[in-house]
């Protein structure tokens, strides 16, 4: 950014400005919803054990990285349910 003086009056205006927060648009994120829950062979309306997934999310490739978003979501979930 060039040094103006249109710059060193918006510091002195407004010194130590903060920007915002980006939020996460998780519904951008998941592009295939239910292929976990399709590769782990499980029913649509049942859950998906804890178990599973933390197996599920040892394996290579699609499934492994599904599996540990998957567990990321979860905790995301339990902590915005707390604040």
């Amino acid at each position: 950014m060039a040094i103006s003086r249109a710059n060193i009056a918006m510091e002195i205006k407004r010194p130590g400005r903060k920007k915002k927060k980006k939020k996460l648009n998780i519904k951008k994120a998941i592009k295939k919803p239910g292929a976990l829950r399709k590769e782990l062979g499980i029913k649509k309306g049942e859950k998906i054990s804890k178990a599973k997934l933390n197996a599920a999310a040892k394996s290579k490739g699609k499934k492994g990285q599904r599996a540990r978003f998957a567990l990321l979501l979860d905790k995301v979930r339990k902590k915005k349910g707390r604040a």
